[in-house]
């Protein structure tokens, strides 16, 4: 819940809370879908997310696509951008198999670096065929606070497991035992994943379950499919979109009561055109400003250059 403090303050949140949490948007564009302590019985009785058969269809992407983002924040008269982010998609060999490499680069620009300076890497490896998540590692800057986390997926052992070295300056150093289901994605995986869902087989309304790790957790994740919607995107132009929303985790940034709002093309390619959630004091969204290598045409984009 919002206090009556933070509502009615008159002062601006601090830039550490405001820029760490817009950028965390971009890096879990298909994360934000955090249920709730009460919901997780119910997540639990849900079945995973219907794809397409990948062996018939391919995946929505292919080696050397990018994709940039604009992270943007609104609070009364302020109304500015505070950072970018940079999703970058390559071919590998992992484990003696074919794998994706994804990396995730975001950072404040360079006003906002002035205030408080945040940086994010991630980087994450998931196999071809089926994309299950292999490796993820997280490089975290912000202020004075630095996370470095890295998670080796064993889908091999008697008991599947996530081996988990876990890193911050404010904790110092763990080793951890995750459990691993076939539901469990990293950050940049689901991304990947969510892109490849099949539109024909998800029933709006419905909530659709997978679980990730961050830190030295485990967390539930949802989202809801809504349907089409056309929108204007700033510097992009006009996008026929696949509306979904998703919950967000209450927090120092997070209020946990409203839906994120995600908006994806309507084509083959399924990118990440817009998203927006509301904050404990203001919003946060994010807008793609350019891509570039993507497997298909950009079909859905209608009408270039919206100012």
């Amino acid at each position: 819940m919002i206090s009556a403090e933070t509502r009615n303050s008159c002062k601006s949140p601090e830039p550490m809370k405001i820029t760490a949490g817009i950028l965390l948007l971009l890096c879990t564009l298909v994360n934000p879908f955090i249920l709730r302590a009460q919901e997780v019985s119910a997540y639990n009785k849900t079945s995973c997310v219907p794809i397409k058969n990948i062996a018939e269809n391919g995946v929505a992407y292919k080696s050397g696509e990018r994709m940039d983002f604009t992270m943007h924040y609104t609070w009364g008269m302020i109304d500015s951008d505070v950072g970018s982010a940079t999703v970058t998609l390559d071919t590998v060999r992992m484990n003696g198999q074919n794998a994706f490499l994804c990396s995730v680069n975001g950072r404040t620009t360079r006003l906002y670096d002035l205030f408080f300076k945040v940086r994010e890497d991630f980087k994450s490896w998931f196999t071809v065929d089926s994309l299950r998540p292999l490796k993820f590692t997280r490089d975290t800057f912000e202020g004075k606070y630095i996370a470095k986390n890295t998670y080796i997926y064993d889908w091999n052992a008697a008991e599947p497991h996530i081996i988990a070295d876990v890193y911050s300056s404010s904790s110092g150093q763990r080793y951890l035992d995750l459990p691993l289901t076939p539901c469990t994605y990293d950050l940049p995986a689901l991304f990947y994943f969510a892109r490849n869902i099949d539109m024909d087989k998800v029933e709006p309304g419905r909530r659709y379950p997978m679980t990730f790790a961050i830190d030295d957790d485990i967390f539930n994740v949802y989202f809801i499919f809504y349907g089409p919607e056309t929108i204007k995107v700033k510097g992009l132009g006009t996008v026929k979109t696949i509306r979904f929303a998703a919950k967000l985790l209450a927090g120092e940034v997070f209020t946990g009561e409203e839906d994120m709002m995600i908006w994806i093309s309507d084509d083959e390619n399924r990118v990440p055109v817009y998203f927006e959630a509301p904050i404990l004091v203001g919003t946060a969204s994010g807008r793609m400003s350019g891509c570039s290598g993507l497997k298909y045409p950009f079909s859905a984009l209608i009408d270039k250059k919206w100012k």
